[in-house]
């Protein structure tokens, strides 16, 4: 259970923190529910207790998970880019929507690699974008930095240093 004051991880939204633990009056019963602001985002949502496992609410990475998502960001697999780019669309995008940070690391790492073999169409180009917004914001949160220094360490796991 989260506290007031908590970061917490939102699947495809982001890092947010939670303002309130209230009881709402929802379709007729009392539901406890965290209000959640996400922080990149002017944006406040609720999210009942009872759910906020199963929707995918979860905590900040830990600094070993922050290793593991620029183990991830380093390893070098050929993409295999003998799929139509809405067949690689439908599945990264569900890869975005569980929350995992090693599924959108993963996302970021594919899409960044075939972007060095040939152009992305405009969604692939998005969710590439989407992909580092996310990770960003949630390593800057997990190491208490700010998203701009944490997006230039994703794009140094490729060698890209802006």
């Amino acid at each position: 259970m989260f506290g007031v004051g908590d970061k917490a991880v939102y699947p495809a939204h982001g890092v947010g923190e939670i303002l309130a633990v209230e009881s709402r009056d929802i379709m007729g019963s009392d539901v406890k529910v965290y209000v959640m602001r996400i922080i990149e985002r002017n944006m406040t949502i609720l999210i009942p207790v009872a759910k906020s496992e199963e929707v995918g609410l979860r905590p900040v990475m830990s600094d070993s998970e922050v290793e593991g998502v620029f183990e991830v960001l380093k390893q070098r697999h050929k993409v295999c880019d003998n799929q139509t780019w809405n067949r690689r669309f439908r599945e990264y995008t569900e890869k975005i929507r569980t929350g995992s940070a090693l599924e959108i690391a993963q996302v970021l790492r594919d899409l960044y690699l075939l972007r060095s073999g040939k152009a992305l169409s405009y969604g692939e180009k998005r969710m590439l974008n989407t992909a580092i917004e996310l990770l960003s914001q949630e390593i800057a949160v997990a190491q208490g930095q700010k998203a701009s220094q944490a997006e230039k360490e994703i794009l140094s796991a490729f060698g890209d240093v802006s």
